[in-house]
């Protein structure tokens, strides 16, 4: 699977300014929403229910927030990079300044590579991160993203 799969380059936003955590999902469930006409406050709903299990900082300065979707058929990411780094309750305690949301089918595929391993794969290369945290426009934190193309899965 590559990241192209479920990004596109209109779904990609830089310098994002967010005073917090809830605040940011909220916001990023909209714009989620509103790609994939879905209702926001049920993407917000879902998305909050997945964080309140622990959250999806995963370290480094990224987080992962992701859901299952009743009626999404394919997987969803929105990229953003923000202009300020926040507290996300990360798993090493480092503030947030790489989101990438991802919304996924409720019922998963087994002959699908997982949507969320192949994002989680490409953000945790530090040099993937650099070309990320560098990027000076949208097309080129796409590029940045998407260039270590295939990420396939394991065997």
């Amino acid at each position: 699977m590559e990241i192209s799969d479920l990004l596109s380059p209109t779904d990609v936003m830089i310098d994002v300014s967010a005073s917090d955590k809830s605040r940011l999902l909220r916001q990023l469930s909209g714009q989620a929403a509103s790609a994939l006409g879905l209702d926001p406050n049920h993407v917000s709903e879902q998305i909050a229910k997945r964080e309140e299990l622990g959250s999806t900082g995963v370290g480094n300065g990224v987080a992962l927030p992701h859901a299952r979707l009743t009626g999404l058929k394919a997987p969803f990411g929105l990229l953003v990079r923000l202009r300020h780094a926040i507290d996300f309750e990360a798993i090493d305690d480092r503030p947030v300044d790489i989101v990438f949301l991802v919304l996924l089918p409720e019922t998963a595929d087994s002959t699908k590579p997982n949507a969320l391993a192949c994002v989680a794969r490409a953000l945790r290369h530090p040099e993937a991160l650099q070309r990320l945290r560098h990027a000076s426009d949208r097309e080129t934190l796409y590029r940045a993203i998407t260039e270590r193309g295939v990420v396939s899965s394991p065997e």
